[in-house]
Formats: C-alpha cells, sequence, structure tokens
C-alpha cells in the first residue's frame, strides 16, 4: 500500500458516508491484507472474536455473512504457521507460483503488461504511488483493495467518491477476480484460502451489482 494512501485514509467515513462505507473499506482492507501477507495469530483472534463460539447458529443467511462465518471458522481452527505455510506453499516461488495475484497475468496472459501501465495511469490522476519498500506491483490484488479502500474512505471527495470507485472497480478488478477465485478453488490442499477466496468472490460481485445500479 502506498505510504500516501496510508496518511490519507480516515478510520472513518466521515460526515458524507454511510455506516455501510465503512464496512467496505475494511472488507477491502482485510482481503488486502490476507493476498499481501499470511495472517498474523494477533488477526486471526480478532477474526474469531467477531463471531464468538455458540453463536453460530445466529449468523445472517446472507450468503456474505455464511461466507464469513466460513473464514471465521477457519481461524478458530488454525494456527498462523499453517496459514504461512499455505502461503508460501502456493503464493510464493522463486519461479512461477501456483497462484498468481496480478491483473495483468489474468487480463493480458502475462505480467508488467498494458493493464499494469493504464493502472498506473490511473493512481497518477489520484495522485497516488506505491511506497519504496513494497516489492508488488500495482496490479497485485492486495494494492487494488487498498486502493479501492482509499477511494470508499478518504478524506479528499473529489478523489475519494463513488464515480472513482466505480471506474477503478469496473477497469481493474472486475474483469479478472473470477479468474483467481477459480484458481484458488482449483487447488484441493489450499484448504485455509478456499473460505477467504470464497469471502473475495461474493464481496466483489456485491460491489459489482451495486455499481451497475449507478
Amino acid at each position: 500500500m502506498s505510504e500516501q494512501i496510508k496518511e490519507s485514509t480516515s478510520t472513518e467515513v466521515g460526515d458524507v458516508g454511510l455506516p455501510e462505507d465503512l464496512a467496505r473499506a475494511d472488507l477491502y482492507g482485510l482481503i488486502a491484507r490476507f493476498f499481501h501477507q499470511p495472517p498474523d495469530q494477533e488477526l486471526l483472534d480478532q477474526i474469531a472474536a467477531s463471531i464468538p463460539d455458540g453463536h453460530e447458529s445466529q449468523v445472517d443467511d446472507a450468503p456474505l455473512a455464511k461466507l464469513w462465518n466460513s473464514v471465521v471458522e477457519v481461524a478458530k481452527n488454525n494456527p498462523a504457521k499453517a496459514w504461512h505455510e499455505e502461503f508460501d506453499r502456493n503464493f510464493i516461488s522463486v519461479g512461477r507460483p501456483n497462484i498468481i495475484l496480478n491483473g495483468s497475468f489474468y487480463m493480458a496472459g502475462h505480467l508488467n503488461e498494458k493493464p499494469l501501465v493504464d493502472i498506473r495511469r490511473a493512481l497518477d490522476t489520484f495522485g497516488l504511488e506505491s511506497a519504496e519498500e513494497i516489492t508488488e506491483t500495482e496490479d497485485h490484488l492486495s494494492a487494488l483493495c487498498e486502493v479501492m479502500r482509499y477511494l470508499i474512505a478518504g478524506d479528499d471527495v473529489e478523489i475519494s467518491n463513488l464515480t472513482n470507485q466505480k471506474v477503478f472497480f469496473n477497469d481493474h478488478i472486475r474483469p479478472w477476480y473470477d479468474e483467481l477465485c477459480d484458481a484458488i478453488e482449483d487447488i484441493p490442499d489450499m484448504h485455509l484460502y478456499h473460505p477467504v477466496a470464497a469471502l473475495t468472490r461474493e464481496f466483489l460481485a456485491i460491489e459489482g451489482q451495486s455499481f451497475d445500479m449507478i
């Protein structure tokens, strides 16, 4: 995530925001965190605590709520070490990893192609740039989710607004997230990230449907 995004993203949506906007921003941030690096035990404990033991039956029947419950269950029942091992086994490699998290690969067939150039152009119009310590390119799913988080919860309404959210999402996330989630779910022993991929798919599908109504 860029330093500018870190500095500009508010912890609250603001007076003109709606409560669901904050929830959207938080979920984008969580998805970004899951795919940037494996969750540590503190994050897993926080996720597990979101549905106290014995309250699973009270979970809303909405698809997104059910999928969140699945993420909570794997967070409760698997230590950080297991998440770390699965992450490294599938997302990290000296060659080509099992799962590539960059949009250019899915939209153009190769890394560092035109989709990455287009994303950098969009970020430039927002006045954003990657922090020096970030090694992933801007078309990485985590980076894209952080941009969406900023476009939802940032303080500058000239940049952080619904129009920019819709355009950025449709141009840079919507064309390929389904294929990425398919790739994750096609690996049988990737059981910890299966619920994360399912949650990601459902949330982004809801986002797309909502933008279509604008």
